[in-house]
């Protein structure tokens, strides 16, 4: 069974991030990806939108996929269905992006678990939001 990093882990984790991809980022503000990725450019961090129908959000240029960002990213955070984060997640891995997230209801075990035997640091089922607030005081 998959389980997550320890509080201390994660917080080490989000100190670290600089740059995140918002993967299934949404122009509507009813969407948690659009308010937590406000959220996070308001914490100051890079934040890149990931999906291939906008063109960008919040001024930002959005990429149609993780592939297509031009610069090294810190985290990816998935926002999209579980049935699809399989291939994205193996995508970050092919990437080498060093943490990968899955916010709550995205779930994919085997996925998870093949991304941290790549040596991936690995949130599943979690929001990144939720945590920052807790541990980034």
């Amino acid at each position: 069974m998959f389980l997550n990093p320890s509080a201390d882990e994660i917080r080490n984790l989000l100190q670290g991030v600089r740059t995140i991809a918002i993967v299934g980022a949404s122009p509507k503000p009813e969407r948690p990806s659009h308010s937590i990725a406000q959220f996070f450019i308001e914490q100051g961090l890079t934040v890149v939108p990931v999906h291939p129908a906008i063109g960008e959000l919040f001024g930002v240029t959005a990429y149609p996929s993780l592939s297509a960002i031009p610069f090294k990213v810190d985290m990816a955070d998935f926002f999209i269905n579980a049935d699809r984060v399989g291939p994205m997640v193996d995508e970050a891995v092919r990437l080498g992006i060093p943490n990968i997230w899955m916010q709550d209801g995205v779930i994919d075990e085997a996925a998870a678990q093949r991304a941290r035997d790549a040596g991936h640091t690995v949130v599943m089922n979690d929001c990144s939001y939720r945590r920052w607030r807790q541990l980034m005081r």
